[in-house]
């Protein structure tokens, strides 16, 4: 029997402008190599940053909200397993899924906790102290909790939010699984790594769409460059980003070393140039895939407790972490000038992508996790009351909510 596997997108992917892109390509490449035949289905449009699936295998479909086009089209496909790339994308098609695939294993690709970037960014907007209470009382984190529960599997990316997800909100570990990203450490050692004495400058990286991105290149402009720059005054920072907003890009002035360079098709090549990387986040959620980018290509970076939360468990950090600005500024020249607190900052990113990264064990625990719950698919849901209960709850109430707009729309045409 072919082993069939649908994964329901929010957006096509975007590896090259995204860390989520990045994930979704990682988590294809890992389930094809487990034998599936994919087909990815999303509502969204393509951009010219879209990732062309077909090449690497995988089917593409355009697929309808709030229409039993899909219902014909999931009858016909019968997945082994579906996946839902956000929690929204599960409270549009689940209940179709759950109705029309009931078979099938259910799995949400949370990216990061939406409710928790939100609560945070809420927080901040404030200028208030962020405490958890306000996460668990918003209201987007009781529906994707509720989306949590009516699967049969979440991935969650921070070992941070798996730890809140199961002490604060007292979600079953049966219910998660934490699946950093999945990066491949042979291909990687210190001596493939552009040394020290061959970099020069800085670099910031960050997708414009991302609120906390943006913020953090504001925080960079106004309250860390000139601090470096006193510093080091022929230094130079270059930040790169797709859909960088106006308010960033009338940020570029050549004069004091701050350029803004826009999207760039290879962050290797740029990473590799420079010797640090900076990331004064303020608030957000998951981990950061600039941060992994930075390891991967041996470039120290000097961030946020938010920007490492969730990617280094006890382990010493690939350069430093402060939420201190003069101190960030501080460490900043440090790394940039000191041979020898770069080199190790470097080493301790090698480490922690062999200790936690590690693409083949990683992709291991993912297929012996996911055959685990098929072989008792109805053994673990009998065990997830909440589960059920929620999907018999959400399903007829949103099933009548979406039949009541598709009526409409067709009384529209």
């Amino acid at each position: 029997m072919s082993k069939k596997l649908l994964v329901i997108g929010s957006v096509w992917p975007e590896p090259s402008t995204t860390a989520a892109g990045c994930r979704m390509q990682q988590l294809l490449g890992a389930l094809l190599r487990f034998g599936y035949k994919i087909t990815f289905a999303t509502t969204a449009s393509r951009t010219e940053y879209s990732l062309d699936l077909e090449k690497i295998g995988v089917a593409e479909v355009t697929i309808q909200l709030n229409h039993s086009s899909f219902d014909d089209f999931i009858k016909k496909l019968l997945p082994t397993i579906v996946i839902f790339d956000r929690f929204m994308v599960e409270e549009q098609f689940g209940w179709r899924v759950a109705e029309f695939a009931p078979k099938a294993l259910r799995i949400l690709n949370t990216e990061d906790l939406h409710a928790l970037r939100k609560a945070r960014e809420e927080a901040s907007r404030k200028q208030s102290p962020f405490v958890t209470d306000h996460w668990k009382n918003h209201p987007m984190t009781l529906r994707e909790t509720a989306s949590i529960y009516r699967c049969d599997l979440s991935l969650i990316i921070s070992t941070y939010e798996m730890e809140i997800l199961q002490k604060e909100l007292h979600i079953p570990s049966e219910l998660l699984m934490h699946l950093p990203f999945m990066v491949d450490v042979s291909t990687i050692s210190k001596e493939k790594f552009i040394p020290f004495d061959d970099r020069k400058g800085f670099i910031s990286i960050g997708n414009g769409k991302h609120a906390p991105n943006v913020d953090a290149i504001k925080v960079l402009k106004q309250e860390i460059w000139p601090s470096i720059r006193k510093e080091l005054p022929d230094a130079d920072i270059h930040i790169y980003g797709a859909y960088l907003p106006q308010q960033v890009s009338q940020m570029h002035h050549p004069k004091s070393g701050f350029y803004v360079k826009g999207w760039t098709e290879n962050v290797d090549v740029v990473l590799n140039s420079a010797k640090v990387l900076l990331a004064p986040l303020q608030f957000g959620a998951g981990i950061k895939g600039k941060l992994m980018d930075a390891m991967r290509t041996g470039t120290p970076s000097v961030t946020t407790t938010v920007g490492a939360e969730g990617m280094h468990k006890d382990l010493p950090w690939n350069g430093a972490i402060t939420n201190n600005w003069k101190a960030f500024a501080q460490i900043s020249v440090k790394l940039h000038q000191s041979k020898d607190l770069w080199e190790t900052a470097q080493e301790q990113g090698l480490e922690l992508l062999q200790t936690i990264y590690n693409r083949a064990f990683l992709q291991d625990r993912l297929e012996e996790r996911v055959n685990q719950i098929r072989r008792a698919l109805e053994t673990h849901r009998e065990q997830n009351f909440i589960g059920k209960l929620l999907q018999h709850q959400t399903m007829m109430s949103t099933k009548y909510m979406a039949k009541w707009i598709e009526a409409k729309n067709k009384s529209c045409t």
